[in-house]
């Protein structure tokens, strides 16, 4: 189960504590230590792109079906592929914007299922109104990702490789999952 992004300095720390259980994917570092005092043989550490480690981990209750992952701006613009849900027109981050499908002033509320991206001109237009009511139809339904959804939606560079783990742990139905598979093939 993906967990998080570490870097390679806390993944050298996992294979010297002896926590990784096994990895896959490409060598994406060698780094080398220092020499043996006996045989003279310099000590290194190929960390892979995807590591797996033992044991009890707090990363696990991330990983059950009852997380919810923390909203951001980042993470949602992510989630819609950065297209405004009201116009269909795609936009830089600075010009999006967080709409709450039910405005929080009606008892809506800062939920995933709650809030779409929307472009500035859109969300100012659609005001503290529903959808229905200002006459602007969602081209999607909002929705809560997974852990390794969002693992994916933080915005790491991914690797081929790790994405393909990470798809591996997307729910089949999710519209992430067919967005995604429909890029890598």
């Amino acid at each position: 189960m993906p967990l998080e992004w570490i870097d390679f300095q806390d993944a050298v720390r996992l294979y010297h504590l002896g926590q990784v259980a096994y990895s896959c994917g490409v060598t994406l570092y060698r780094v080398r230590g220092g020499y043996n005092a006996i045989t003279g043989r310099r000590s290194f550490i190929e960390v892979n792109s995807i590591v797996a480690t033992s044991g009890e981990h707090h990363g696990l209750l991330k990983a059950r079906s009852h997380y919810t992952p923390p909203l951001s701006n980042p993470a949602l613009f992510a989630r819609d592929a950065h297209l405004c849900l009201y116009c269909g027109s795609q936009f830089p981050a600075r010009e999006l914007s967080r709409d709450h499908v039910t405005p929080m002033s009606r008892g809506g509320s800062d939920t995933w299922n709650n809030v779409v991206t929307a472009c500035k001109r859109c969300n100012n237009h659609k005001a503290g109104q529903t959808p229905e009511e200002a006459s602007m139809a969602l081209l999607a339904v909002p929705f809560t990702p997974t852990h390794a959804e969002y693992v994916y939606l933080q915005g790491k560079r991914v690797l081929a490789d790790q994405m393909e783990f990470l798809l591996a742990h997307f729910p089949r139905h999710s519209p992430l999952h067919k967005r995604l598979s429909q890029s890598l093939s």
